[in-house]
């Protein structure tokens, strides 16, 4: 009887260890997404000065100062948070892909420069497309999702970008984004306050994702 027993115990010890060790969604691609808009929400806490100059970074891994950025950085700065460096993967496929990018007509550059490429917007929105994934311009707001990127023509050829997360706004429950538009970083209603020029998602490169991906298009 003792035996039994002592085998009975440690058959449900082994299950209760496999069950708490098990994710509970069973989805990688939603749990990244999930885990992407949590670190674009806690963005919100920091202080941030808006400042643009150009300025040489470490690589990879490199940051401009952390109370200083523009609206990319806090892009650049969730998906560090959860594992994904994009001064990297967009120096990469730049080095790999120069004439995709707009880098040498845009910016007059002769080659790629790690320091700035993944902090300008036009550069995100060709990576972005390739990378991940370019989802159709919708003046729907439920055809957007938390963990989407949007990018904006704030008028002028000025572009913009900001991260949807899974808080609705008080009025009609509209996604809210996280940017940083020069009050540093903020969680408002602005999806349709400015022309959309890109509407993006991006799970990381292959082995950050689910099998349910599109990243790593040529």
């Amino acid at each position: 009887m003792g035996g039994w027993l002592t085998l009975l115990f440690a058959f449900v010890a082994t299950a209760l260890s496999v069950a708490q060790t098990r994710p509970a969604s069973g989805n990688p691609r939603k749990e990244f997404l999930a885990k992407l808009v949590a670190a674009a929400i806690e963005r919100t806490n920091h202080s941030v000065k808006y400042v643009s100059a150009y300025v040489h970074l470490h690589y990879p891994g490199g940051d401009v100062p952390a109370d200083t950025g523009v609206c990319s950085d806090e892009i650049i700065r969730a998906y560090r948070a959860v594992g994904v460096d994009l001064q990297k993967e967009v120096h990469e496929d730049m080095m790999k892909n120069w004439s995709k990018y707009p880098a040498r007509s845009k910016w007059h550059q002769e080659h790629p420069d790690p320091s700035i490429d993944h902090r300008r917007v036009p550069n995100l929105m060709v990576f972005f497309s390739r990378k991940g994934e370019s989802l159709p311009i919708s003046s729907l707001a439920e055809d957007y999702s938390p963990g989407d990127m949007v990018t904006w023509d704030l008028g002028g050829d000025v572009p913009h970008i900001g991260m949807l997360v899974n808080v609705g706004s008080k009025e009609g429950g509209r996604l809210l984004i996280v940017h940083n538009i020069g009050q540093g970083p903020k969680m408002e209603d602005v999806l349709f306050r400015w022309k959309v020029t890109g509407h993006y998602r991006y799970i990381g490169p292959p082995q950050q994702g689910a099998t349910d991906s599109s990243t790593g298009k040529d």
